[in-house]
């Protein structure tokens, strides 16, 4: 399919050489964070499994759905979905389960993140909280409701109340769930959420979170704060799943 303008209605680029460097980004990753894969298969098994991801994730870039490319403040969150999908494929077939999956992505995502120096980490974190994001956000948001794009996000900006956040982000559609759900993988969405811990908890941020469409809640409802902190539990208590009710 092709939008108005002649584009592939896909995130995938069109050529082999810039379906090879994304790849090539993949398998960097895995090589650098992959500790924890060797860990549970041993180094031989692991390096196949390498391999076999780096194969199930080529076929994979051509079914992620265009949202408007680098336009999009959240293409680059979408583009993280077949990775997570060609990892799990891979990890179920070597006879390890979801949670397995889930530990894995948990552990390599905060092995990535520790290579970046804590103080840029921190300034990324900081700048989320400028003016110029804070604009940059309100028009992506707008945007967002026009729902161009049948796979990208919707969502709204919420303006902080100054005590328990600074400000939020309600998602009430998820490209990311569209995609997984797409592909028959919404049991690994969940994982991929408390992600969001992990990479909260290395840029210094504070996030608040009662609810997410990966538990079928009708929003996700990120509460962010400047000067707060996140921590990443492993395993993850998944408070979400109650939708912001008490659990019983």
């Amino acid at each position: 399919m092709t939008l108005e303008d002649g584009r592939p209605e896909t995130n995938a680029p069109t050529s082999r050489r810039q379906t090879e460097k994304l790849v090539g980004k993949f398998d960097r990753f895995l090589k650098r964070s992959g500790g924890a894969l060797i860990d549970r298969f041993g180094e031989q098994t692991a390096a196949v499994m390498r391999g076999e991801m780096l194969d199930e994730y080529r076929r994979l870039i051509p079914e992620v759905p265009y949202i408007g490319g680098r336009r999009n403040i959240y293409s680059d969150a979408l583009a993280l979905a077949p990775r997570a999908l060609a990892l799990y494929r891979v990890v179920v077939r070597h006879g390890g389960t979801l949670e397995d999956t889930g530990e894995l992505l948990h552990l390599m995502t905060k092995a990535q993140m520790e290579r970046i120096p804590k103080v840029l980490r921190h300034w990324f974190g900081r700048q989320r909280f400028g003016r110029l994001r804070k604009r940059k956000v309100e028009r992506a948001a707008r945007r967002s409701q026009a729902r161009r794009y049948p796979g990208d996000f919707v969502f709204q900006r919420i303006d902080g109340d100054g005590k328990t956040f600074d400000f939020g982000i309600d998602i009430t559609e998820c490209g990311i769930v569209k995609f997984l759900n797409a592909q028959g993988a919404d049991e690994l969405c969940p994982y991929g959420c408390e992600l969001d811990y992990v990479t909260f908890e290395a840029m210094g941020i504070g996030l608040a979170r009662t609810k997410t469409l990966a538990w079928g809640c009708d929003r996700c409802d990120f509460r962010l704060s400047k000067h707060g902190t996140t921590t990443a539990l492993w395993p993850p208590e998944f408070v979400e799943r109650t939708c912001g009710q008490p659990q019983t």
